[in-house]
């Protein structure tokens, strides 16, 4: 793996990553320790791996006798989160953006507002002649110039960022069995159960818990079936010629509601959660995170009111504060705490890669 210049973050990080390879008390827990056995000495790039294979579900913390007051004062979950944070940073493009809205809330709250007063001007004063549904109020050709852009932006921004991190951390060529692995651990979120509980001590210290596991879990399947209902919508439009309003019985509507559904109740009790943990167990920034996500449940939040208002004069306002609200995610999300899913993806498929390779294994 790349030795770069060490920063502050993953200097403290590989201190205390070296005591807990003395130690071991902790190699059954999460994929980190697993890893960190593998090896003595780790370079930049190795912290950047392991930082990113953790998930933060502190039980090593809790496990640790070698925690404050004792004068090696390890607080693993903390080191590696800050280490992690740094990483994004690094990895960021365009770099002007690092950091901005992973720890600004109010970075966060004013693109939003930005995005909303935009769609609310659009709508004033480029509304349509004639068009059904939405695009009564703003045309289809308007909203695909706004938002293909903004889509494909943050596509490429996390492509690049993601790229820069596997060059530090010394990927190789993908086999289809790493992205199978990969793909099984990040869907049942396994990492998220560290230690021997099968559960999360995220919000409840020393206890056991699956709370964040299953708001992480709502949320992750709401965003993909609002996904699968744009992706849905998009197919029907441009190849089965069948525009939109859509009817209740039809795949985005069918994919959309439940989907917005999940994913509010998701943001909202994962917003929740966060707030009953313990903060010094964690990356400093945290307003800019609990901002992301609630901006995440007010996209599903708004779709639902949106869908629920049609027909009645509430559509134009509310079009205009939905519309406003996904575009500032899509502005955000390589610059916001929903990085972390394509960084830390990377890591599963790197970590699958890794074990792979021991095992001599060349299926693909």
């Amino acid at each position: 793996m790349l030795d770069n210049p060490s920063t502050t973050a993953t200097a403290e990080a590989r201190r205390q990553i070296e005591i807990c390879n003395a130690c071991r008390y902790c190699e059954g827990y999460c994929a980190v320790f697993p890893a960190m056995t593998r090896q003595r000495a780790f370079a930049d790039g190795d912290m950047t791996q392991l930082a990113n294979l953790c998930h933060n579900c502190r039980g090593c913390y809790y496990a640790c006798q070698y925690t404050e007051p004792h004068e090696f004062a390890v607080n693993l979950p903390a080191a590696l989160a800050e280490a992690r944070q740094d990483s994004w940073d690094r990895f960021a493009w365009p770099g002007v953006f690092a950091g901005m809205f992973q720890r600004r809330a109010g970075a966060m709250i004013a693109v939003l507002i930005a995005a909303i007063a935009l769609l609310f001007g659009m709508a004033l004063w480029l509304q349509p002649e004639s068009g059904e549904g939405f695009y009564a109020y703003l045309s289809h050709g308007i909203m695909v110039a706004l938002f293909t852009p903004a889509f494909l932006f943050p596509v490429l921004a996390l492509a690049i960022g993601v790229r820069r991190y596997w060059n530090e951390v010394g990927g190789e060529p993908v086999h289809f069995a790493d992205l199978r692995q990969a793909g099984i651990d990040a869907a049942s979120l396994r990492n998220l159960s560290g230690g021997q509980a099968g559960a999360c001590n995220f919000e409840a210290e020393d206890r056991f818990t699956n709370a964040r596991k299953h708001a992480h879990q709502a949320v992750m399947w709401g965003f993909l079936l609002c996904f699968g209902s744009t992706t849905s919508a998009t197919i029907m439009h441009y190849f089965l010629d069948w525009s939109a309003p859509y009817g209740p019985l039809t795949p985005p509507k069918l994919l959309g509601v439940p989907g917005g559904i999940l994913m509010t109740i998701g943001a909202g009790y994962l917003a929740w959660v966060k707030t009953k943990a313990d903060p010094s167990l964690g990356a400093k920034a945290f307003g800019g995170e609990v901002a992301f996500t609630l901006l995440l449940g007010a996209v599903g939040a708004t779709g639902l009111a949106l869908y629920a208002a049609t027909g009645t004069g509430a559509v134009p306002a509310l079009l205009a504060i939905h519309l406003g609200c996904v575009l500032a995610f899509f502005l955000t999300t390589p610059y916001s705490k929903m990085a972390h899913g394509a960084y830390r993806f990377a890591a599963l498929v790197r970590e699958a890669q890794i074990k792979r390779q021991s095992r001599g294994g060349t299926e693909s």
